[in-house]
């Protein structure tokens, strides 16, 4: 198979029909959800810490991928070949030792010191009563989270004009106001159930789809067969380059300082049920990374010239292999798992900006020491979720530049100034709040620098070394400054 086949009308519909069910199923949700997330903003923002094993672990795994493993991953490797197996292998691990390590000792700290947010966390480890920590934890997280939920939007507007032939103004619109909608109702209760259903979806594609596209080529021998023909080393996971292989591997390290992900750990109900959600969660990114992979392959085998593919773009070859081998109902359901891995990343972080904004910004600098109703507080929340996404549109649509060079930098960004930060005010008493502000500034600085100058760029992903020398600035800095008088007391949180 070389040639790209499409839908007729009456198989469009089907595959129509088929989305707008699952559409129809996430708005309900948020519908459901909104009593409860309505009462308070514990219950807004993270669910009022009683979610459940299962859903923490199928929420973090979902609000964590996007459409970067859907698209990203399966173009890489129908590109690269075997060698892109090694974009997954440092996530998988690194969120599976954050599960087991980490969020633990985040969650205890967390509920008795009554933190929703990292802002918070931060805030309440290093007893900083002038908001210095808040300030420039919140200033971070909303530059990044407002770029991140533009590219999504993006994201959603591309796939609903390539798979339904419609105007990618109306997509992004589209995929905006359904997040908004069910986001804007339920709140983390909603989103945490929807990304529940979503990693189902994600699941299912990622597996069907590989399975029929192998045993359609007359199995693995032989899609083996072909691409050791048409490449010998398209299978060796090792034909790439030290450099390359750290990058693919680093990749993880973005994942302990990127607060969409790190508020799950949060919001459980039973912190002793972090190890069964980091087993669940952990086979879950095995084997939705496992389709991701095959698929890439496999669509090599069935399109081994790239011009075969829609604007020659590998990321296309995920809904094109769909588009050709699954019955229009279930390219629906493919299509709605592109949709989900989207939407799955942007509600998140659309509650991560807000919860920054009121709860750190509003409540606890502007308004500190007043006691202000919570119902007013998750009005304020709904209001601000809303501005966000109606800017993240206009960002998104009117300056696409802006957009995708900060997005560039989001994962690194984040993951290099907040990952060895917490990691650090978590595991040792040493740290203080001038060494975290000093890890905050070096990574953010090491990633832009790093990113900037070709032949640094060239030798390794900017978040290894921004994410080491944020370590070093926060170790060195914290050593030759005070620590807090009863920090024994503090770090007694964790335990």
């Amino acid at each position: 198979m070389g040639e790209t086949t499409f839908l007729t009308p009456a198989n469009t519909l089907y595959s129509l029909l088929a989305f707008i069910a699952y559409l129809v199923v996430i708005v309900c949700i948020g519908i459901f959800a909104s009593k409860f997330s309505s009462s308070g903003l514990r219950e807004y923002f993270i669910a009022g810490r009683k979610l459940n094993k299962i859903i923490v672990a199928l929420s973090a795994v979902a609000s964590g991928r996007s459409s970067w493993l859907l698209l990203g991953v399966t173009g890489m490797s129908y590109l690269m070949g075997a060698p892109a197996v090694w974009a997954v292998v440092g996530y998988i691990i690194v969120e599976m030792l954050l599960f087991l390590f980490y969020a633990t000792r985040l969650r205890k700290f967390s509920s008795k010191y009554d933190c929703i947010t990292l802002p918070d966390f931060f805030s309440e480890r290093f007893q900083d009563k002038s908001g210095t920590l808040r300030i420039i934890t919140t200033s971070v997280i909303i530059i990044f989270m407002v770029s991140y939920v533009s590219s999504q939007f993006i994201a959603g507007g591309k796939a609903l004009s390539v798979s339904f032939n419609i105007n990618p103004f109306l997509g992004v619109l589209i995929t905006s106001g359904i997040v908004l909608t069910y986001t804007l109702l339920g709140g983390f209760l909603a989103v945490s159930i929807t990304d529940l259903i979503q990693a189902l979806f994600m699941l299912f594609a990622l597996l069907i789809l590989p399975i029929i596209a192998i045993y359609g080529r007359g199995g693995l021998c032989e899609i083996t067969k072909e691409l050791r023909h048409f490449n010998p080393n398209f299978l060796n996971s090792f034909s790439i380059s030290v450099g390359t292989l750290l990058g693919f591997i680093g990749i993880g390290l973005g994942s302990p300082g990127n607060p969409h992900i790190i508020v799950r750990y949060i919001s459980i109900k039973n912190p002793n049920d972090l190890r069964f959600s980091a087993v669940i969660g952990t086979i879950w990114n095995v084997l939705m990374a496992w389709g991701a992979l095959f698929i890439g392959l496999a669509g090599r085998a069935y399109f081994p010239n790239q011009k075969g593919i829609p604007n020659s773009d590998p990321e296309n070859i995920f809904p094109l292999l769909a588009q050709n081998l699954l019955h229009p109902l279930i390219y629906g359901i493919i299509i709605a798992s592109i949709f989900a891995a989207i939407m799955s990343t942007a509600d998140s972080q659309l509650l991560v900006a807000a919860s920054s904004i009121i709860r750190d910004i509003y409540e606890k600098t502007i308004k500190k020491g007043k006691t202000i109703p919570q119902r007013k507080l998750v009005l304020y929340s709904k209001l601000c979720v809303l501005t966000i996404g109606a800017v993240s549109i206009v960002i998104g649509v009117f300056a696409k530049k802006i957009v995708f060079w900060l997005v560039l930098f989001a994962w690194a960004g984040l993951g290099a100034s907040l990952g060895p930060t917490s990691i650090l005010s978590i595991f040792w008493k040493g740290t203080t709040k001038a060494g975290v502000i000093a890890g905050f500034l070096t990574g953010t600085v090491t990633v832009i620098l790093w990113h900037s100058i070709p032949p640094l760029k060239s030798t390794i992903y900017e978040l290894i070394p921004a994410f080491l020398l944020s370590a070093i600035a926060t170790i060195v800095v914290s050593l030759i400054t005070t620590r807090p008088e009863n920090v024994d007391k503090i770090y007694s949180g964790f335990e």
